[in-house]
């Protein structure tokens, strides 16, 4: 009886913790930290999440998602893929 019981659970929590529910969440790259921004976005590591917060602090708030590739290391292809990801919800439309 307890090892299904056991059994049932952890086949639950394989479920429950799915990929799919494991889906990072959307970033605000205007409010974010460096190490959020890293953990959020696909193919960006803490060195070009800090490079997209020194960009943010020196010119301000982004105001397009795709202005996001005016950073250095960050290019056309790496905002593509995390379009659906990124929020300006202090800076403007996406």
């Amino acid at each position: 009886m307890i090892k299904r019981l056991l059994s049932t659970v952890l086949l639950s929590s394989a479920l429950f913790f799915s990929p799919l529910s494991l889906a990072a969440e959307p970033v605000d790259i205007n409010t974010a930290t460096a190490s959020e921004i890293a953990a959020a976005l696909n193919g960006v590591g803490p060195a070009k999440a800090e490079a997209i917060v020194a960009y943010r602090e020196a010119n301000g708030p982004f105001v397009a998602v795709d202005q996001l590739s005016d950073v250095k290391g960050i290019g056309p292809a790496t905002v593509e893929k995390n379009r659906e990801l990124i929020l300006l919800q202090t800076g403007g439309s996406q």
